[in-house]
């Protein structure tokens, strides 16, 4: 029986992969093994950051928005300001929030002035 080399199938799938792996450091980018395994891996990450993502950039905004109201007055908080605007009916997402922190503060301050008319 002669023997059967390894046909295009798997060096394209072989391909693929170091493909996938390059810019890896060292034996991650060159040898199949490997990078196999640090694909997946890497993928793996990915597939965990896509969601962490979301959650990163919630906490940002609320940072923001605590820097900005704590700004306009220290004694008031991110969470009594929430507070204010649910109370006024205001629904605005954290992230329209502290964009307009960042780049509306006039804006922002209206919006400050509302919730703490409404704690008060």
């Amino acid at each position: 029986m002669s023997r059967v080399r390894p046909g295009p199938v798997t060096k394209a799938r072989h391909k693929k992969i170091l493909k996938a792996a390059k810019g890896y450091y060292g034996a991650r980018s060159r040898t199949f093994k490997t990078a196999s395994q640090a694909v997946d891996k890497a993928l793996q990450y990915a597939t965990r950051d896509r969601r962490v993502k979301k959650r990163t950039f919630r906490s940002l905004w609320i940072q923001r928005i605590n820097a900005a109201v704590r700004e306009l007055e220290p004694s008031l908080n991110y969470s009594k300001f929430i507070n204010g605007l649910a109370k006024a009916n205001i629904s605005v997402d954290r992230k329209i929030l502290s964009e307009l922190a960042v780049n509306e503060p006039e804006t922002f301050r209206k919006f400050f002035e509302i919730a703490k008319s409404k704690i008060a």
